[in-house]
Formats: C-alpha cells, structure tokens, sequence
C-alpha cells in the first residue's frame, strides 16, 4: 500500500462509483481492475476504474498484491468496520455521542424492532463474557 492511505476516511465522502466498486471487492474478495470493469457492466474506461481502485487504496478501504504484473485488489478493511465507523459519524452529528439515542430513535423509526434490539443486548452480553473471559486468563498468565 501507499505511505499516504489513510483508515480514518469518513464512509459518508465516498462516491457512488467508489460505493459500488468497494462492495464489489467486499463482495468478491480479490479482483483485478478488468474483473471490477466487467463486473460493474457499465461503459466505463479502464482508467477510470484504476483511478478509483487506486483512490480507495489511498482511503484505506482497499489494499493489493501484485502477481505475474496484475495488481489483484482485495478489502484493507471488513465491511463491518467501515460501517461502525459510519454509524459513529452520525451518532457524533446527530446524536451528541450517545448511542443509547440512535438506538432508541431506530425502535422509535422502526428500523429496529425490539426483537432485533434484545438479540443485539444478548450478542453484546455475550461479548463481554468473552472478554472478560480473556481478560482473566490474562491475568492469570501474567500478562497485561
């Protein structure tokens, strides 16, 4: 990768074609610029989509490996992680820091019905039980 990619790009800059490219590659894992041209099916030159590939390298969503010449692209980050930054914008903008807020305003918009918020608070619990769980062996191993 460049000395110049960064990994705190804000999700919410990214263009419409960028979007597309970066769930392509989130979606196929490893491609080459012909492979994103292609699978695209849009008429757009090969340049264009080195600029792009070249530009979400830069932005830290994207990373590459060279083989036989071909640059083969691949996610520098999960989906997910790229995500939870985006959710951390708008919590910051529009909900003064508090998730709890953006929680209660997704039931109260229902675009998170409750069942799906107790299964969260349950994946969470469990969460915490399991680094809990590291922390004490840890600990018992000595280690920080």
């Amino acid at each position: 990768m460049t000395g110049n990619t960064r990994f705190d790009h804000d999700p919410a800059e990214l263009g419409e074609l960028e979007r597309s490219v970066l769930l392509l590659v989130w979606r196929r894992g490893n491609l080459t610029a012909e492979q994103v041209r292609e699978e695209l099916g849009r008429p757009l030159k090969d340049s264009t989509i080195r600029t792009v590939l070249r530009r979400l390298e830069e932005k830290g969503y994207l990373s590459h490996t060279v083989e036989d010449r071909t640059f083969y692209y691949q996610p520098a980050e999960s989906r997910q992680r790229v995500a939870g930054r985006a959710v951390k914008r708008i919590v910051d903008w529009f909900c003064e820091g508090s998730v709890e807020a953006l929680l209660v305003g997704m039931v109260d918009s229902k675009v998170l019905n409750r069942g799906e918020l107790r299964r969260l608070a349950e994946r969470i619990a469990v969460a915490q039980e399991t680094a809990g769980a590291r922390k004490t062996a840890r600990k018992k191993e000595g280690k920080p």
